[in-house]
């Protein structure tokens, strides 16, 4: 991720990050594939918009949430599809479940470090057989690439500063920020309308909005 955001000759964004599009060879040494979805930015660009799609492409549950309104991937979207992965990993279970009370697994790992019980969130199948320290890194990398503010997100290469264990673990809040919805689609310029709706969460209960998208099975990739 790190190489497509900052490395190569072009910005890519990938536009699906999820755990099944994340390959792993014989010596579990991790490599990101399937890149049917992902597209380069044009110099002068820091987002890609696909506006002829009925609803934004990718795989609920690693979609940032702004995706949903402005129509727009970015590097800061991809980071946050990367804390979904990174969370699912450590605590064994899917970004959209029912745990705790909660229906987002980021959600509940967040109560669970307000209180102080963080570790908690370790997949149970583990027991004890873990380390404590690379556990806690990773969850507080997962929650800050989670945050609803896609400006607070960690880079792609403090992400890898932070996984090398050459910076400290990302200072978390103990609440979960609040998503900001802006009242009209910017774009890379900073043309528009500035005014924001702070909602109580960074996802609204699909009883209030049904979000659009598209996942990344439904395309005919045959062509590409």
């Amino acid at each position: 991720l790190h190489y497509l955001h900052d490395e190569y000759n072009e910005r890519v964004v990938h536009r699906d990050i999820k755990a099944s599009n994340v390959l792993l060879d014989a010596d579990f040494h991790a490599s990101l594939g399937d890149f049917g979805l992902a597209r380069a930015l044009d110099p002068d660009r820091t987002s890609y918009a696909d506006l002829e799609l009925d609803g934004f492409p990718g795989t609920l549950g690693y979609i940032a949430p702004e995706c949903f309104h402005t129509g727009k991937a970015t590097r800061e979207s991809d980071v946050f599809g990367f804390g979904a992965v990174v969370l699912e990993v450590v605590c064994g279970r899917r970004p959209r479940c029912d745990v705790g009370g909660f229906r987002f697994l980021a959600d509940w790992i967040w109560k669970l470090h307000r209180e102080g019980f963080l570790l908690e969130a370790v997949d149970d199948r583990l027991g004890v057989d873990y380390a404590a320290e690379d556990a806690e890194r990773l969850l507080l990398l997962g929650l800050a690439c989670s945050n609803p503010a896609p400006a607070d997100r960690p880079k792609a290469h403090e992400i890898v500063q932070i996984l090398s264990g050459s910076v400290a673990p990302p200072r978390v809040p103990p609440f979960r920020p609040a998503f900001v919805w802006p009242s009209a689609v910017e774009d890379d310029d900073g043309n528009g309308a500035t005014s924001t709706t702070a909602a109580s969460s960074a996802y609204v209960s699909t009883r209030e909005w049904t979000p659009r998208f598209r996942s990344s099975d439904s395309y005919d990739l045959s062509n590409v």
